[in-house]
């Protein structure tokens, strides 16, 4: 991948917002009693989304530094939103995505970050960290993690078989939104994301509205279409790559770097069926997530510590090689795979990203709003 597609790929980015299941874990693990009053004690907290870091990356991190790493998983930004408003999550370390970043900002949630502890951030793309300015003025707060585009995943022999003599769609969107082809789809299941700001914003994308509405009648008629195509769907997942990995469905509303993983996992079960992510025509969603530190964290010094060593180029590479989601570290693309850097559901071409929709962020009350139309369309109402 040439340099000027690379600044063309990174410079098309806006921000955005990513979601899955929490997982349990042990509570984050205090400072202990005897380290002086002036240092943190060697403990970092970190509140991300599953399957989302590279198998080496914490204990790596750990033998560098000597810090430990307490690691939990969130199922979606609505579950991230709700820690931060509580308070005393316990957690230095969170990913929010941008679509949640700014309201956050604004409420004091997150604190701005110690930049002299993170000389790496001269790895990241110029042209990115101005579009977060517009989220995160003068880039105090946030630091990119990764991106993606929401989409529809499928597991292309279960999806022909199911569709017999119905040709695919020229739009993929019509295999989630379109009841000629859900009708048909529902033999091998259908799965969305649990989340309302998932689904909300492709439904609103789907019948011409802008995802990212304000407007509570564009809701309605959103949730109107979906009301359509309710009976046909199986699953709303918290669990997606395993679900269409493990043949729970065989299309899917999510996000392609999830969907690409589960075809990782499908190649690694010596599966014959081919899944793949789809690039639709009217445009996938870009979404971007990104580090930050809760205002109330424990461990403040330890979580830049953490970002800094992130941002190595071969560090951040390694998460792209691994999980199929490109980061915003431009000093990395030397490290990434050359079939991962060609991979067009991966790096998006030029005319898919400028196809692509752009995030935006939601208000409290636009993301009330889309929750009670998600709702409704979840219990059938």
């Amino acid at each position: 991948m040439n340099t000027r597609f690379v600044l063309t790929v990174l410079c098309t980015l806006a921000l955005s917002a990513c979601g899955k299941k929490e997982t349990p874990a042990p509570a984050p693990a205090p400072a202990t009693a005897t380290a002086p009053s002036n240092a943190e004690a060697k403990v970092l907290n970190i509140y991300n989304w599953p399957d989302y870091i590279s198998e080496n990356m914490v204990s790596d991190f750990e033998k560098e530094t000597g810090i430990q790493v307490n690691y939990q998983t969130f199922e979606n930004n609505e579950v991230l939103q709700a820690k931060l408003i509580a308070g005393n999550s316990g957690y230095d370390i969170v990913v929010p995505g941008a679509v949640f970043a700014q309201s956050q900002i604004e409420a004091g949630l997150l604190q701005a970050l110690d930049k002299s502890k993170i000389p790496n951030l001269s790895n990241l793309d110029s042209a990115i960290m101005a579009k977060l300015d517009a989220v995160d003025p003068g880039n105090a707060h946030l630091v990119p993690w990764a991106w993606s585009f929401t989409t529809v995943g499928i597991n292309k022999t279960k999806v022909a078989k199911a569709l017999g003599n119905t040709p695919m769609p020229d739009n993929a969107w019509d295999l989630v939104f379109n009841p000629t082809y859900t009708s048909k789809l529902k033999s091998c299941g259908i799965a969305f994301l649990d989340s309302p700001t998932e689904v909300m914003p492709p439904a609103l994308h789907y019948i011409g509205k802008n995802a990212y509405s304000a407007d509570t009648a564009d809701h309605k008629a959103a949730g109107d279409m979906l009301a359509l195509v309710r009976k046909d769907i199986r699953l709303f997942s918290s669990t997606l790559i395993d679900d269409l990995a493990g043949g729970k469905a065989c299309v899917v509303l999510g996000w392609a770097g999830d969907i690409n993983i589960a075809r990782s996992r499908a190649i690694e079960n010596q599966s014959a069926e081919e899944i793949e992510a789809l690039v639709p025509q009217t445009g996938g969603l870009l979404f971007f997530d990104n580090l930050a530190v809760p205002k109330d964290a424990k461990h403040p010094n330890n979580a830049m510590a953490f970002i800094n060593y992130f941002l190595k180029p071969e560090v951040s590479a390694a998460l792209t090689n691994e999980l199929s989601y490109p980061t915003a570290n431009k000093a990395s693309i030397a490290f990434v795979a050359p079939e991962m850097a060609q991979n067009k559901s991966v790096f998006l071409d030029e005319a898919s990203l400028q196809q692509a929709v752009s995030p935006a962020s939601l208000s409290n009350s636009t993301r009330e709003s889309l929750t009670a139309a998600y709702t409704r369309f979840k219990q059938g109402k």
